[in-house]
């Protein structure tokens, strides 16, 4: 089965007219994701490229694409986990970085932290030669046009929500076994600035374990919070569970415990892969293993089939 890479473009309402080019992003992502594991690269190798290409993609919600927060600006969050040594780096509200999980895994190799957030983490990117582009660049007119129109008073928060998925992320094992996840989001459209979600949050926006499965989440980011719902499902997982079994349970939980919304892929380690949605707008993710398959799930969870 080894290896396998996971990968989902976030939970959000694809409009018909954008939702053949999101599965397009996917399906690169995931097979250069999987390209890499058949070289013998690493499960970090691997995830940390496939959400780094969605993160030049405009068409997520993270990187080139992110949301803008109440003040027309870029805020990204991104963070990554080792299952073999528990390490995990992330980064928070950061401006003007490129690929903001490439700069997670930095901090996870490069310092004693786990997280660096905002002028820190700028400070530290241009210490490790990581290159600063214009803001402007990651502002895209899709963006600006769907922050504009939640500034108006009579705007519908569901209806400006529309068209922009949330948070990217991947989960693979490697041909030794080895397990890691990847997670990147430009957070909620119109936010507060300083507005910290839960993808840089250990055991919330990701988790990876070596003796377990990882995890990679998207949706409504307090809710994510308040149940650490990436550690959840492992949770679940540990009692005996599968990954599908684990993402439900801990979604139920979630949506009948706090009213939140979003969807998972998970992986264990033999390979076996998990993903579950619960009353989420959209789900779009992809799935790659030793055959090279792509799977896809669209807004009504139909499956598609590309080798």
């Amino acid at each position: 089965m080894l290896p396998v890479v996971v990968v989902h473009g976030g939970a959000g309402h694809i409009p018909k007219e954008r939702a053949e080019l999101s599965t397009i992003g996917v399906k690169e992502a995931t097979r250069t994701g999987y390209a890499i594991l058949l070289k013998g690269g690493s499960a970090m190798d691997a995830v940390v490229e496939a959400v780094a290409l969605m993160e030049n993609n405009p068409r997520f919600n993270a990187g080139q694409g992110s949301v803008l927060n109440v003040k027309g600006e870029v805020e990204m969050d991104a963070m990554v986990m080792d299952g073999r040594s528990l390490d995990s780096g992330a980064v928070s509200a950061v401006r003007g970085i490129a690929n903001p999980v490439q700069l997670a895994r930095l901090v996870m190799e490069k310092t004693k932290h786990l997280c660096l957030t905002a002028e820190g983490a700028s400070k530290f990117a241009r210490s490790m030669g990581v290159p600063e582009v214009p803001e402007e660049s990651l502002i895209t007119d899709y963006a600006k046009m769907r922050w504009k129109k939640n500034l108006e008073p009579d705007a519908n928060p569901v209806e400006c929500q529309m068209g922009k998925m949330g948070t990217v992320g991947a989960v693979a094992v490697d041909k030794d076994g080895s397990i890691a996840c990847a997670t990147s989001s430009g957070g909620m459209i119109n936010k507060m600035e300083g507005r910290v979600g839960d993808t840089l949050c250990v055991g919330c926006g990701g988790y990876a374990d070596n003796n377990i499965g990882a995890v990679s989440p998207t949706g409504h980011g307090e809710a994510i919070m308040k149940v650490t719902l990436s550690r959840l499902i492992l949770f679940h997982m540990e009692q005996g569970k599968t990954p599908e079994e684990a993402s439900d349970l801990a979604l139920t939980y979630m949506k009948e415990r706090v009213d939140g919304l979003g969807g998972v892929v998970v992986v264990d380690p033999k390979g076996q892969l998990g993903s579950a949605v619960y009353r989420c707008h959209g789900p779009l993710h992809s799935k790659a293993n030793s055959t090279l398959g792509c799977t896809v799930v669209n807004t009504l969870l139909s499956l598609y089939k590309s080798v």
